[in-house]
């Protein structure tokens, strides 16, 4: 009788826990490439997200809920990504993080407003690395949001550094030939004789994204051109693979750039980029009034790899932080707590500018020193080299202006 009793006890406890609701995630997509030749910086930023993630987590998450991060591999492809944003939204993502290639965002966003117009529920792209400013100028949308300054920002920032230094005589640009390559060229030939019309651009390429396996021949045409300066907003293999060859050609030149205390450059470099080359984020490891210290070595513990981004991480928390306010997890209710949204990052407050949703914040040019120079504290990918603030440019000097008619849901 005892036997029988509690066999059916525990087949009506079985029951019902099979029958009760599983804790409800917030599924948040993420999707970039995580294979071929970018799949290296892919997975890279996909640990930035899952770290992030488990810091909310951690700390009770939002709305009773726990953030899950669901990782896609968009292939650098914009109709991979498309597809894969497909299958994110019928798994339940509204949120989407994407950045590798300005060509996904804008196939990501077209996606989602013909979601939008379909009737269907819709998503937000936010965008953490892709930089073409017309998403955040005459293509922009309100379901997009940028976290990176958009390339007219960082070359504003890049030829403002350039131009402060009177040694600097003859510069060189080369570019990843896709749609963010394009308005980095364009913007960089505009830019630069407005600072200073005596530097003269004696180089100004544009090559194959991702296919080119040695950029030997274009060392060789640097070399030839005369500069003694470099600008390049390659990134991934394209940028590790240039400054190798630029390097093993004995080339003596600056080199101005957006990635490069990212993955594979610092190793390729060791010492040779001491004083000599330079990149531009929103942060670094030996940052002043470094509020993500703690994050980033506990970062490093786990994964073995520098913390870089912390964009991701100000990304995932301002999207926390906006389905607070909402008290919802909607895109739509979500979106119009980011607009205008003023938050306190791990360096400062950040703002998302409404008018376009393109986030104003303090940049830092850094350059390299090895470890116990300038203030150096921690190296980046154990070579005992790491960089320091070369340059801060304020929210207020970075910001330019609005050039978005943005058309609001009603």
């Amino acid at each position: 009788m005892f036997r029988r009793a509690s066999r059916a006890a525990l087949a009506a406890a079985l029951t019902s826990l099979l029958a009760a609701p599983v804790l409800a995630q917030i599924k948040v997509a993420y999707i970039d490439p995580l294979s071929g030749p970018f799949a290296n910086v892919g997975e890279l930023q996909l640990q930035h997200f899952q770290a992030a993630a488990a810091q909310i987590n951690a700390k009770g998450g939002v709305l009773g809920q726990k953030i899950e991060i669901l990782p896609f591999d968009g292939k650098s492809s914009a109709n991979e990504s498309a597809s894969a944003l497909r299958a994110a939204y019928d798994k339940g993502a509204r949120y989407v993080f994407q950045g590798n290639g300005s060509n996904v965002t804008a196939a990501l966003v077209d996606a989602v407003q013909k979601m939008v117009a379909r009737g269907e529920e819709p998503m937000l792209v936010m965008n953490y690395s892709a930089f073409d400013p017309d998403m955040t100028g005459p293509k922009c949308t309100f379901w997009h949001f940028r976290f990176i300054q958009n390339v007219d920002m960082s070359m504003n920032a890049i030829t403002s550094a350039i131009a402060a230094r009177p040694e600097i005589k003859k510069v060189h640009q080369i570019n990843q030939d896709y749609v963010a390559g394009y308005q980095a060229q364009k913007a960089f030939r505009e830019m630069l004789p407005k600072k200073r019309a005596d530097l003269e651009l004696v180089g100004d390429d544009l090559h194959p994204l991702g296919r080119v396996k040695d950029f030997a021949p274009y060392a060789a045409k640097i070399k030839a051109s005369g500069a003694d300066t470099v600008m390049t907003t390659n990134w991934g293999n394209d940028l590790t693979l240039l400054i190798k060859a630029i390097k093993e050609a004995g080339l003596k030149v600056n080199i101005y750039t957006l990635y490069a205390n990212t993955v594979g450059v610092p190793t390729v470099l060791q010492d040779s980029g001491i004083g000599t080359v330079f990149s531009l984020s929103e942060w670094h490891a030996n940052v002043e009034n470094n509020g993500a210290e703690a994050f980033a070595n506990d970062f490093k513990k786990q994964f073995r790899n520098d913390f870089l981004l912390l964009r991701a991480k100000t990304s995932l928390e301002m999207l926390v932080e906006g389905m607070r306010q909402a008290k919802s997890a909607k895109a739509i209710d979500v979106a119009r707590k980011l607009e205008n949204m003023r938050y306190k990052s791990d360096v400062g407050e950040v703002w998302m500018r409404p008018d376009d949703h393109q986030l104003q914040q303090d940049l830092f040019v850094q350059t390299f020193a090895k470890v116990g120079d300038k203030g150096v504290k921690y190296d980046l990918e154990n070579t005992g080299v790491g960089v320091y603030t070369a340059k801060k440019i304020d929210a207020k000097d970075a910001m330019l202006p609005n050039t978005c008619d943005m058309k609001r849901p009603s």
